[in-house]
């Protein structure tokens, strides 16, 4: 019945357990949700304003593939001045969400049989993307007790290599890659002649004063990065569905042929809103960055007391704890949403070596961080 392509992969682990949370909620029960990464606060107004202004304006109609070019040039400004990117707007393709726009990379630069190499943990949807391509995920072992770093990266490239996939801080661990780890990369791109795709989605979502660095700065990166950013984790906009990329402008001319077959561009007026999202003074950011911070710290200590072996994630808004002496992250899972209706998220979604391990979002109210954390040791102490 289907194409075998599609038989290679699952469905999306997280939105799975969210809709069984939502699906709960609807039931009348008292559901915690931490299982998705979306920030809890609302789009800024002048942003949502930015979109019904467009809409009034009568910004309803088709535009370029490639995304208007006054939202292009504000994002190559962007990327020029925070990120280093030696970018114009010819460089920028707007993409109906980052994830569209790691999932037309992967339709334009992996072939059948190309290896692209991930870090174990990495978010759900990479190595989705890489089998509905037709490739092959090598996963590379990270050292969980030293910020979840690569461990041996070298011994995983192979002739076949096409592609890294490249996400820090990391979804789900929380991990940020420093200057030397990111050099490694680099060196090892340029010797092997492999492209690397870098989702920097979570870079304003950092904390004890870790640094984000973009790898495509760095010297002969230019011609085999692709960065991949968007507009749902900084500034609240996950069901407006809008990211970019950055790409070569040779590979440009593939990506433009996927997008223009696939959904033409993104929606125009929410182009408009992203545009009012850059153009504006970026003090939202800040402050959500500040109360995740405040969140973070409350949770990984809380986790700690109940016996959870938690590593402290230096950005994004999610904790990677070991459960293994409750069972297996499975289990785990099940019995917090079934005894106490908190949602979280199996370890082993993100990645071979995480049977043990649960994915925990704080992109949730202080509020429910604490009833959840009282809710998890009830039920797992009793």
């Amino acid at each position: 019945m289907f194409a075998k392509r599609i038989t290679r992969v699952e469905e999306s682990a997280t939105f799975k357990i969210a809709d069984l949370a939502k699906k709960l909620q609807r039931e009348g029960k008292d559901v915690i949700s931490l299982s998705l990464g979306e920030p809890d606060f609302d789009t800024p107004m002048h942003i949502k304003e930015a979109a019904v202004k467009s809409l009034m304006r009568g910004d309803t109609h088709y535009a370029p593939a490639q995304g208007i070019p006054e939202l292009r040039e504000e994002i190559a400004r962007k990327l020029r001045e925070e990120n280093g990117l030696e970018v114009t707007a010819e460089n920028i393709l707007v993409t109906p969400g980052a994830k569209h726009a790691i999932f037309e990379v992967a339709q334009t630069l992996i072939d059948e049989g190309d290896e692209v190499i991930l870090f174990d943990p990495s978010w759900v949807t990479y190595d989705a993307c890489v089998k509905l391509s037709g490739g092959k995920t090598v996963w590379v072992p990270t050292d969980r007790e030293n910020g979840f770093k690569p461990v041996n990266l070298a011994e995983y490239v192979s002739d076949k290599t096409k592609m890294l996939i490249l996400n820090t801080p990391s979804n789900p661990s929380g991990a940020v890659l420093g200057k030397d780890e990111l050099k490694e990369i680099a060196d090892l791109a340029i010797d092997h002649d492999f492209y690397v795709l870098s989702d920097e989605i979570y870079e304003k979502l950092i904390y004890d004063g870790e640094k984000h660095i973009s790898i495509g700065s760095f010297d002969g990166m230019e011609d085999r990065t692709i960065t991949v950013n968007g507009f749902s984790k900084s500034y609240a906009m996950t069901g407006w569905r809008i990211g970019y990329l950055a790409a070569p402008k040779e590979i440009m001319k593939g990506l433009m042929k996927v997008q223009s077959h696939s959904v033409s561009h993104p929606t125009t007026f929410v182009m408009y809103a992203a545009l009012e999202a850059l153009r504006q003074p970026q003090d939202f950011v800040e402050e959500m960055r500040q109360e995740f911070d405040r969140r973070r710290k409350l949770i990984v200590e809380g986790l700690r007391k109940i016996g959870f072996k938690t590593p402290t994630p230096k950005g994004a808004f999610y904790v990677f704890p070991y459960v293994g002496e409750f069972g297996t992250g499975e289990e785990v899972v099940e019995k917090l949403l079934r005894d106490a209706y908190v949602a979280t998220t199996p370890g082993s979604a993100f990645g071979p070596g995480n049977r043990d391990y649960i994915r925990i979002s704080y992109a949730a109210s202080i509020e429910n961080i604490k009833k959840a954390l009282e809710r998890i040791e009830k039920a797992l102490k009793g």
